[in-house]
């Protein structure tokens, strides 16, 4: 059941793959902003896939997030996501990261709950 309250993290490490570099979102070997958004939103869909319809999956429509700062290639990062509301097929979940030094992004994510067969046929 889809209740507020439901959380799980989603961790990696810092490699050249997930840089701003090699992304191409920056210049530099650091953690890239859109590996950051990609991390918060895996742990925001493992949040609640357990307690999803058979059939169905969530796909993200919002994020709202700052990159506070960077992180280096090594450090490990742990993105966390709390659902704090439900509304029909609407789900709005706080999101975090941190590395060893503390905070390094946050925000507010939405995502949608959707049958997979229909969703993927509308393509």
């Amino acid at each position: 059941m889809l209740e507020k309250g439901l959380k799980a993290t989603s961790k990696v490490v810092v490699c050249e793959s997930n840089t701003a570099k090699v992304m191409g979102s920056g210049d530099l070997e650091v953690f890239a902003t859109p590996s950051m958004v990609a991390l918060m939103e895996n742990a925001a869909m493992m949040a609640v896939a357990a307690e999803l319809p058979e059939g169905s999956t969530t796909v993200g429509s919002e994020m709202n997030c700052s990159h506070i700062k960077p992180s280096k290639v090594g450090a490990t990062i742990t993105a966390t996501a709390v659902l704090t509301a439900v509304e029909g097929r609407k789900l709005t979940f706080t999101v975090g990261a941190v590395d060893e030094q503390g905070i390094i992004g946050e925000g507010v994510h939405v995502r949608f709950v959707v049958d997979r067969e229909r969703f993927m046929a509308r393509l």
